[in-house]
């Protein structure tokens, strides 16, 4: 592992543990040049997923674009950054679960607002503006409606 201060090749591991329930390995490392300490993951190497894109072009999927939405979505909220990391880790294990190669971005997209809708009705609002791209009011107070009647049912 290269070290990222002097690029020096050799590092030793000083502590292991597991990250992402179970399905990495964080490790912490100390170049053997320079002592400098710095993290590592380690995952298991799974295949290649294809997100179907709505013009239908294909890209692989990619985890930091919708941690990007998400932190957008939840900016000046009280939303942690471990709860939108798992968003995205549960996002993606429902993509692997299916078993497909290929997923629709359409898809992810609405397994993103299950999940932030619970966690944040602003956050919730402000990806599905985007991702649902509202053309008028009408929409929006409609996608507002459906939150207003899902608090009512629950608090009943």
């Amino acid at each position: 592992m290269h070290c990222p201060k002097c690029h020096h090749n050799n590092s030793r591991v000083i502590d292991s543990r597991q990250a992402d329930d179970g399905r990495a390995i964080r490790r912490r490392r100390e170049c053997e040049n320079c002592g400098f300490r710095f993290t590592t993951f380690e995952r298991l190497e799974e295949t290649p997923l294809l997100v179907i894109k709505k013009n239908g072009a294909r890209e692989e999927f990619n985890r930091e674009k919708i941690l990007r939405g998400l932190i957008r979505s939840a900016e000046k909220r009280p939303v942690a950054m471990e709860q939108m990391e798992q968003i995205v880790d549960h996002v993606e294990a429902r993509i692997r679960e299916r078993g497909e190669n290929e997923i629709s971005s359409t898809m992810i997209g609405e397994y993103v607002m299950e999940d932030l809708v619970n966690l944040d009705e602003i956050a919730y609002i402000r990806f599905a503006s985007v991702y649902r791209q509202f053309k008028d009011m009408s929409v929006f107070l409609k996608e507002l409606q459906g939150i207003v009647d899902k608090a009512k049912e629950s608090n009943d």
